[in-house]
């Protein structure tokens, strides 16, 4: 059963590649990568060579295109607003979804890092983080709380785009917010200026699909 198998593996191949050949087929697509709970880093910003560049860094060491990435949020992350005007960032709805700043069992664990970016390359020995567009069911938050206070680093609600200037040898595990079940795109540019010139670099718009259930 063995041989049988390879054989027909092999017959296979053989035929996609006369298809390819052909111009039938396409070139195959990277198979959609969907990351569930542990540590990851949404941008990861690496600078070398007068370029920006963003990838996803999972919990393996990995980096991925951001575009082959889902990640996903799941019911157990759904928490109650608490009261008060300082948390109306999270919608109006009593609810929330959250990617919580700790690392808690059966979430991810989301954050970002610039730990490749070298220092002296660029002004001011960092990197911009433009929150640019959010599309989806609900308003879409980054933010952190210390002492029960939230602090509001990325609020769709509030109007686009938002900025958040980031360190170099920086990483950091902020909240994620979520005000409604659904997919979410969300599109993120890293900017920063040269040290030498003073030239304006960017990675471009990188998207990021969130799929919070309910």
């Amino acid at each position: 059963m063995g041989t049988r198998f390879r054989l027909r593996h092999l017959a296979g191949a053989t035929m996609v590649a006369a298809l390819l050949v052909a111009g039938t087929v396409g070139p195959a697509q990277a198979a959609p990568v969907v990351l569930t709970s542990g540590h990851v880093d949404v941008l990861d910003v690496d600078y070398a060579g007068g370029v920006l560049t963003v990838s996803v860094l999972d919990a393996a060491g990995t980096e991925l295109p951001p575009a082959d990435v889902t990640f996903q949020v799941p019911a157990a992350a759904k928490v109650t607003v608490p009261a008060g005007a300082a948390w109306s960032f999270l919608g109006t709805g009593g609810q929330a979804w959250v990617l919580p700043q700790s690392n808690t069992a059966g979430l991810l664990w989301a954050g970002w890092n610039t730990t490749e970016v070298p220092s002296g390359q660029l002004q001011n020995n960092r990197v911009t983080f433009n929150l640019t567009s959010v599309s989806g069911p609900g308003g879409f938050s980054v933010y952190t709380v210390s002492g029960g206070t939230p602090t509001v680093l990325f609020d769709s609600g509030n109007g686009l785009p938002d900025s958040l200037n980031v360190n170099r040898n920086a990483h950091a595990h902020p909240n994620w917010g979520f005000d409604a079940a659904g997919s979410y795109a969300v599109t993120f540019t890293v900017t920063a200026r040269l040290a030498s010139t003073g030239a304006t670099i960017t990675s471009g718009p990188q998207t990021f699909t969130f799929e919070v259930l309910p």
